[in-house]
């Protein structure tokens, strides 16, 4: 197993904050388009914040895939990071970014610490 948890954590983090920069800063217009649109579709801000964050893993699953080389580890790694961002948005934690980073980090290091501990890779 050695460091790849640790890899795999700050990989994710580093995938979210290019997301976040391109779409918030760089895209930002195209951003605020399509999540009209999608507010228009699915009819609800709740629903519409949902398919962002499905979004934002797809986006996180294909950056990871491709450093790792791995879909299978793309594919955890953007469900744990989905899974910690709908948790705590339901739990209604006003966290500051670097609080947020670090909840992040250290829900995602010890998710892969015991996947890899179960079922090392090759």
């Amino acid at each position: 197993m050695e460091l790849l948890w640790f890899y795999l954590a700050v990989a994710l983090a580093i995938s979210d904050e290019i997301h976040t920069k391109l779409f918030w800063s760089l895209f930002f217009d195209f951003y605020v388009l399509l999540a009209g649109l999608i507010q228009r579709i699915v009819g609800s801000n709740i629903r519409m914040w949902m398919v962002h964050e499905a979004l934002e893993s797809l986006f996180n699953f294909v950056v990871i895939s491709i450093i790792f080389l791995s879909p299978p580890i793309g594919f955890l790694a953007a469900g744990i990071h989905l899974f910690v961002d709908l948790f705590h948005e339901a739990a209604d934690l006003k966290l500051p970014p670097l609080e947020h980073r670090a909840l992040h980090f250290v829900i995602e290091s010890t998710f892969f610490i015991l996947v890899f501990s179960i079922n090392p890779p090759h």
